[in-house]
């Protein structure tokens, strides 16, 4: 009986799994007439390629600082040590990420060979370590203030959970709508309480609000499913033990930090994990409500994933992204599992 199950996760995960490996160390092209060819780590390399370099501004005859129409020092162009340099070979057909001024007289640039991987990897990670602890500590207030003994208690639980039950792809379409740079209803509703002293913010189109726009709709979509996790944990404590509790004189903090936190214990461990492994796998966002826009500011990994894999018809290049951050979300389950495992006494 199990047979049916495991020959479609055979053919639908097991298999394109072991094909994503293989084509990760290939050139192979999703439509090419030249067959693929075994180029090793190339593409690993090619993905994860950085490079450092120090420059000094640039001086006149008289040994004085060159500086643009706004007083900043001029430094050389990168492309003198970026393009076929022979002092620089290990930087050749790298481009800048970001630099940092060391001083007046000195600037920093980190230069990778695939930029755009580089930001999509930091943009992921940012997403995760915002994500995961605010939806994880909103889903348990809310499965607090619904874990109570009270009179159609199950209608909030139901209002709550909503938006899980949606589509990722609907919600991105609404949300889109409601940060509107023009007419949006978040824009509408700012300039109503500011009485117009506030100007509309085009959230979707500003490289400083687009990801944290992503990410609010993403916690608002997500928290309800957790808070059921959260109060199925809570529901397995012992009322005994408040009960108990109470009549030793506990106040509310010391029944949550002696009793209900450590009774969550493999709940937490449960929501932590799970959050995590959804936020890495941060697509549907993107692609309906940005596509990676504006300016790279929103790239995620398995966004660029496809884009790579099918729009661009990089089917090694779409491969190694996966097996980096199946590697990558491996190590962070592994570590998480490490940090909170069950410690001998």
């Amino acid at each position: 009986m199990a047979a049916p199950a495991f020959l479609l996760i055979l053919a639908f995960l097991i298999t394109p799994f072991f094909m994503a490996f293989g084509f990760s160390f290939t050139n192979q092209r999703l439509i090419s007439p030249n067959p693929a060819e075994f180029v090793g780590t190339r593409n690993f390399e090619r993905m994860l390629g950085l490079g450092f370099l120090t420059l000094d501004p640039v001086v006149d005859d008289n040994g004085e600082l060159v500086r643009d129409d706004n007083g900043d020092p001029t430094y050389p162009r990168l492309r003198r040590f970026t393009r076929r340099n022979p002092d620089y070979p290990h930087l050749d057909r790298m481009r800048e990420w970001f630099s940092i001024d060391l001083a007046e007289d000195r600037r920093f640039y980190v230069l990778a060979r695939d930029v755009i991987f580089m930001k999509a990897l930091r943009n992921t990670v940012v997403f995760v370590l915002v994500v995961a602890p605010v939806q994880a500590t909103l889903a348990l207030m809310l499965a607090l203030l619904i874990n109570v003994p009270l009179k159609g208690i199950n209608v909030y639980r139901t209002i709550f959970f909503m938006p899980v039950v949606i589509s990722m792809v609907v919600v991105a379409m609404l949300w889109r709508f409601i940060y509107d740079g023009q007419n949006g209803i978040l824009n509408t509703l700012i300039g109503f309480f500011s009485v117009g002293f506030m100007e509309p913010v085009d959230w979707l189109g500003n490289p400083e609000t687009a990801l944290p726009a992503i990410m609010a709709m993403s916690i608002w979509q997500g928290v309800g499913f957790h808070m059921i996790i959260w109060l199925a944990g809570l529901q397995t404590i012992p009322n005994e033990l408040y009960e108990a509790a109470r009549i030793e004189g506990a106040n509310r903090w010391q029944l949550f930090r002696y009793i209900t936190w450590p009774g969550l214990r493999n709940t937490a461990i449960l929501v932590m994990v799970i959050i995590t492994m959804q936020a890495f796998t941060l697509y549907p966002q993107i692609e309906v409500m940005t596509r990676g826009g504006p300016v790279d500011s929103t790239q995620s990994l398995v966004f660029q994933m496809v884009v790579r894999g099918y729009e661009k018809q990089d089917i090694s290049g779409g491969s190694a992204i996966s097996v980096f951050l199946f590697l990558f979300v491996l190590s962070i389950s592994l570590f998480q599992r490490f940090i909170t495992r069950e410690k001998k006494r």
